[in-house]
């Protein structure tokens, strides 16, 4: 072997080159290896699960998922409005990996699965599947999302639930487009919003034309922000001569010709760069009525419960695969003299992450809970459903940018850098405030439960009820909670939801998570005992054991 030549050793005899003082590559690790995850699933009712979340983590946190999600992202989908001879074909093409990682999601029971399976926790183990899975990346996870919620909203018209709904439900990722009936599994997206009104759907311009053959409509109309447009099926919002409705969109039809769904666009988006989004085009466009006429937002609530429940869930998810990387690189990197993960204020900061991330995830498996036992006729946990769910969506996805960035700084300029996979966590974590609704509509929604539905607020305080006693702090926030809400107001919304969240899930650690857990967020996020940064903890909190708690899978 040839000598390297003097002007290119450094001062110890060492090659310029040589890396020191940086992380191994944390694949392969075990995504599943989350303790807040695992009880929570086990409470929640899905504990039969965890043989196969703990497969499945193993798989998420493999070097080969990991780099479908990273070449997933670099690859973006293109569109191609046309074939070779000019015929309108409106086809998005992915790379591989983004079929990869869509079979994975909808084998594993991901989309709608839930929906076909009669025993207790299924929804809770599908909710805990996308905490695991998201690891790999996010933008797959929006077709998953709209497949699990299309399913409720389709059964308001039995005919085609009968026809569809085992097709969405399958376990078999069978892409492209074809006759829905002749496939082995189907997914399905929404058309909702339009240029002019977003999410005020009811000025939507799209207009729905009964033909002769009942049921049976035709739209014409510009949709704005319809994401995954290769799905095989969409849930739409026309208005027909009744008032705003919703109407199932198929690709194609069932002679085998092509439905007019013409793709204006991709949008070019901040994030999600693996998802397409699109602008669609009707005209002519063959459609059938869901529910009834005038009934639209009646039909499609269920569908944003369970979507804005994945939102809840996908911020959880970002926030977790951060808070491990980010205590992957501090246990591997020394500055000024010693291990990152050793430095005191580098702790607080982690200590500080951890708790956020499992109040995140522990109010996402229980919101999964409830949404599973208010599908099977449980009246209290609708109620709370209702209501919590909007408040979670509020909450933990405003806090999941800020999450981000502060878990991308703990990489210092590594961070920075697009082959840490930090930025795109950093992009993604926006979305999911704005998806379903920003923090605005989601504020206005809660006081709209607690205003029209009063058995929410019922709900909540129950729930509430079964921490009474355990931390004065908590207690003394829900006394400030139940006197807030008599005066809330438009302008209020935001504090007074902020102020339901950090209440719920205080209450939520209190009886689930150990004492130093609990402790040290009541004290900072009940008790002001917090700056207003991550990393403020004071010297009370026992940052050692919130750290050996939350950071076993970056060991």
């Amino acid at each position: 072997m040839a000598s390297i030549p003097a002007h290119e050793e450094g001062p110890q005899g060492h090659a310029t080159h040589d890396v020191t003082n940086q992380p191994p590559a944390l694949a392969p690790y075990d995504a599943a290896d989350d303790t807040a995850l695992l009880e929570g699933l086990r409470r929640e009712g899905a504990g039969w699960a965890e043989e196969g979340l703990r497969r499945l983590g193993l798989r998420a946190g493999s070097a080969e998922a990991q780099e479908w999600a990273e070449l997933a992202n670099r690859y973006e989908p293109e569109l191609r409005t046309h074939d070779r001879y000019g015929n309108r074909i409106d086809e998005v093409e992915f790379h591989p990996s983004w079929h990869h990682l869509m079979r994975v999601a909808v084998t594993e029971g991901l989309a709608a699965t839930p929906w076909a399976e009669d025993r207790p926790g299924a929804h809770v183990a599908r909710t805990a599947g996308g905490l695991v899975w998201g690891h790999t990346e996010a933008g797959h996870g929006c077709p998953t999302s709209m497949t699990y919620a299309a399913v409720p909203a389709l059964r308001r018209q039995p005919e085609l639930a009968k026809v569809y709904e085992p097709l969405l439900t399958g376990r078999e990722y069978d892409p492209g487009l074809r006759v829905p009936t002749e496939k082995r599994g189907l997914l399905a997206g929404m058309g909702m919003t339009e240029k002019q009104g977003g999410s005020d759907v009811r000025t939507n311009t799209t207009t729905a034309t009964p033909s002769a053959e009942p049921g049976v409509y035709t739209l014409r109309g510009h949709k704005w922000f319809t994401s995954a447009p290769m799905c095989d099926v969409f849930l739409v919002l026309a208005q027909a001569p009744d008032g705003l409705s919703c109407f199932l969109v198929p690709r194609i039809l069932p002679d085998g010709s092509r439905n007019t769904f013409r793709i204006q666009r991709l949008k070019d988006k901040l994030g999600n760069r693996s998802n397409a989004s699109s602008e669609p085009e009707f005209d002519g466009t063959v459609a059938w009525l869901v529910g009834s006429e005038g009934q639209g937002v009646k039909t499609i609530i269920e569908m944003v419960n369970c979507t804005r429940l994945d939102c809840v869930m996908s911020s959880a998810t970002l926030m977790r695969k951060t808070l491990v990387e980010a205590g992957h690189h501090v246990r591997h990197r020394s500055a000024f003299g010693a291990r990152l993960v050793d430095q005191p204020l580098m702790r607080n900061v982690l200590a500080d992450l951890a708790l956020e991330s499992e109040a995140a995830t522990t109010l996402t498996l229980r919101l999964a809970g409830a949404a599973d036992r208010a599908v099977r006729g449980d009246a209290g946990e609708a109620a709370f459903r209702r209501i919590a769910t909007a408040v979670g969506k509020y909450w933990v996805t405003k806090r999941g940018p800020a999450f981000t960035a502060e878990a991308l700084e703990c990489l210092g300029g590594n961070g920075y850098v697009e082959e840490s996979g930090m930025p795109r966590h950093y992009r993604e974590a926006p979305l999911l405030s704005i998806w379903e609704g920003s923090g605005n509509v989601n504020a206005l929604d809660v006081l709209r439960a607690l205003r029209r539905e009063p058995g929410t607020a019922d709900a909540l305080f129950a729930e509430l009820a079964l921490a009474q006693g355990a931390d004065a702090r908590l207690d003394a926030a829900v006394d400030r909670l139940r006197d807030g809400l008599s005066k809330g107001s438009e302008s209020g919304a935001r504090r007074l939801v902020e102020r339901m969240a950090l209440t719920l899930q205080a209450s939520l650690l209190v009886r689930h998570a150990p004492s130093p857990v609990a402790d040290a967020f009541c004290a900072s996020r009940l008790g002001g005992d917090w700056g207003h940064a991550f990393g403020t903890l004071s010297d009370a909190a026992d940052v050692d054991a919130i750290l050996r708690r939350a950071l076993a899978a970056a060991a």
